[in-house]
This record gives C-alpha cells, sequence and structure tokens, in this order.
C-alpha cells in the first residue's frame, strides 16, 4: 500500500432543497457573479428561475455565459473567463453536469492568470490563483463536483485533454437529487457508465489498496443495483440519490487512496471517440472497456477475476467481460462503435487520432498494435 495525503476542501451539500442556501453561500464570496450553464435545459425544467430568484435574493451583479456542449470546447472556456476579466467577477457559479463545471474549474484559473486556457492543458502555464467556483450539479456522472480535475476538447489541435490542480477544488457544491429528475433515460444511463468507468479506472491502476479496491465493488454494486430501478422510474428521489451520491464518490479521491495512480487508458480513448464523433462521453465508455479488458485479458487475468468474483460471482476473465457487457446492454448504453454508424472505413481515422494523442493508461501502456486490437474489438 502506498503512502497518500488526503485533501478535498470542496464543502457538499446533499439533498432535497439544499439549493435553498445557494444565494447565502455565494455572496460570501463577493458581489459580482459569472453564472455559466449549457445549452438552456436548466431554462426548460425551472432550475434557471429557481437559481435566479436565490442570487436575486442577495443583490448580486449577474454575468451570464451559456452554451457550453456536452463535450465542452476550448472556445467557450476562453469566451466566458474574457467576459469575467472584463467585469472583475468575484465568484463563480456553475449550474449543469459535468462538462459545465469542467468549464468552469479552468475559467476559474484563466481569468486571473490572464492568458489562453490550452496553456494549461499544455504546460505552458502554471496557475498561481483561481477564483472561486460554487457548483449546482444536474447531472449524475462524472465526480467533478468534487474533485480538481477537468477535460476539455481543443478541436484545432484534435485534442481532448485533462488537467489537474487543487486551485480546481470548487469551494461548495450542491447536490440536490431533485434537479437531475429532467435528465433523460439515455444520459441518466451514461452517467451510470461513467461513475463505474471511474470506478474501474482506479481499480485498474498501479499499487495494492485492498481496501479502496472494497470501495470499488461498493460503489459499483450501488449502480448496478440502483441504476436499472432509477431507468424505469426517472422521478423516483431514493434512486436518483443513490447514483448522484455513488458518482460523487467514484472520483472524489476514495477509490485511489494507496495506489501510485488509476490508470485511465479507457478515458483517453474514449475521449478521442468524443472528439472525432460527438458521441456522449459515458457512451463512449460502454464501448471501449470491453474492448480494453478484451486486450488485457491475457495481461491480468488475475486482477479481471478477482473484479468479476466480487461483482457478478465469476471465477474467469471472459465471463466477468461478457457480465459487464450484459450490463451495459441492459441499460441501453452501446457497445460497438457501428451503433453511431461509424463503419469499416473510419478504423483508420481513429486509429490516427490515437496516435496523435498518445493515448494510453498511467499503468497498463497502451502502442499502436494495442490501438489496432482495441478498435477491432469495438
Amino acid at each position: 500500500m502506498e503512502n497518500f495525503i488526503v485533501y478535498n476542501p470542496t464543502t457538499i451539500h446533499f439533498g432535497k432543497n439544499v439549493c435553498d442556501d445557494l444565494g447565502k453561500t455565494i455572496k460570501k464570496f463577493g458581489d459580482k457573479v459569472l453564472f455559466i450553464y449549457g445549452k438552456g435545459s436548466i431554462k426548460t425544467n425551472g432550475i434557471y428561475e429557481k437559481v435566479i430568484e436565490q442570487l436575486n435574493a442577495v443583490s448580486v451583479k449577474i454575468f451570464e455565459y451559456n452554451g457550453i456542449k456536452s463535450n465542452p470546447v476550448i472556445e467557450d472556456v476562453d469566451a466566458a473567463a474574457e467576459l469575467g476579466r472584463k467585469n472583475n467577477i468575484d465568484v463563480i457559479l456553475a449550474v449543469g453536469g459535468g462538462s459545465v463545471i469542467d468549464s468552469a474549474k479552468i475559467i476559474s484559473i484563466a481569468i486571473p492568470n490572464n492568458n489562453n486556457a490550452w496553456d494549461f492543458f499544455e504546460q505552458k502555464v502554471k496557475p498561481t490563483q483561481a477564483i472561486p467556483l460554487v457548483n449546482v450539479l444536474t447531472l449524475a456522472a462524472t465526480g467533478t463536483e468534487m474533485n480538481p480535475y477537468a477535460v476539455i476538447q481543443n478541436n484545432r489541435t484534435k485534442g481532448k485533454l485533462g488537467y489537474g490542480n487543487s486551485l480546481l477544488y470548487p469551494k461548495h457544491s450542491f447536490l440536490d437529487p431533485q434537479n437531475t429528475f429532467s435528465v433523460p433515460k439515455n444520459y441518466t444511463a451514461y452517467g451510470i457508465v461513467d461513475l463505474i468507468a471511474h470506478a474501474l479506472e482506479e481499480y485498474f491502476g498501479k499499487g495494492e489498496a485492498s481496501l479502496s479496491d472494497r470501495f470499488v465493488y461498493a460503489i459499483i454494486k450501488e449502480a448496478m443495483y440502483y441504476g436499472p430501478l432509477l431507468l424505469q422510474e426517472l422521478n423516483n428521489y431514493k434512486y436518483r440519490a443513490k447514483i448522484m451520491y455513488s458518482a460523487t464518490c467514484a472520483l472524489n479521491g476514495l477509490t485511489d487512496y494507496g495506489r501510485v495512480s488509476g490508470d485511465w487508458g479507457v478515458h483517453e480513448i474514449g475521449h478521442v471517440l468524443s472528439l472525432l464523433y460527438d458521441i456522449p462521453h459515458g457512451a463512449t465508455l460502454s464501448i471501449v472497456y470491453p474492448a480494453w479488458l478484451k486486450l488485457l485479458k491475457d495481461r491480468i487475468p488475475e486482477r479481471i477475476t478477482e473484479l468479476g468474483k466480487a461483482l457478478f460471482n465469476v471465477d474467469n476473465v471472459i465471463d466477468t467481460i461478457v457480465e459487464f457487457e450484459k450490463f451495459f446492454k441492459s441499460i441501453e448504453c452501446p457497445l460497438k462503435v457501428s451503433e453511431y454508424n461509424i463503419n469499416e472505413y473510419e478504423k483508420e481515422k481513429i486509429f490516427n487520432v490515437l496516435t496523435l494523442n498518445k493515448a494510453s493508461g498511467y499503468h497498463h501502456k497502451l502502442g499502436e498494435k494495442d490501438y489496432l486490437k482495441i478498435i477491432n474489438n469495438m
């Protein structure tokens, strides 16, 4: 078991109607708010109106930036940062899912450091300060509400990269499961896959950490039990709460303690599929994870089998992979890129962008021969 430091300064407000304290929390950080959200769903489901009511109640000045897409792009981050810089904002409020919150994280360091946001991803600039960030989560999936990481896409460079820095921890995150009631069935399912994939990425990382393994098993079992129930009752508060809390725990550090690192090779490959075809992030993971497991089945059979015993009570690698495929299919998530009308002729394009981005895991390294095998399996 490796040495580790536990540090997580984000305050989580979890439960029914916790957003009633949003205005008072925002006011603690100042009077000028940069309010960031997506393409407008919060206006149709009533969340926008409630947020504005909270902000007006504490007499803050609001500057809005909307239109963040589900696979967020660097152009929106730069434009929102310029808006915040121009108006000397005091605090950022991000209302949305992982894409909105990830964008807001990078905006929070781009504003005071006064540089192009992609410079952080290319390690050209190291941030020294950040604008305080407060979140209202509307999609249970990424765990970004309680961690210091963000993923952004750059279509010009053909890159979709992750960035981590302790400055990116949100100050406060408001998690009311009621705010996820309007998430449609398909995106709810993608979120379930995403949280499972996060737990798996840590499980397949480097280092022995038996208690962290047990956290992984528990989180995945929770998702696999309550996920299908939720998909049958999308407005069930109990089921929404179970999945929301599971998603937060899957990537708030809990499953990583005692390891050198997670792996994250599956995410690297999934990011390429999102970059090229705008496939929802969670959907890329249900496609890539079985393909990755098939590649690794002869390299780490004991590790995969241990997972299969804990989750499915099966005692071999093949059955473990089959059980994951059966679960993803049962919640109507894709297993093959062909389900997005991507044909055989696209394989070379996918290979070239994987090569360009040097997609690989931190622990289980991937090379060009591996790309070909994974592409053929998905």
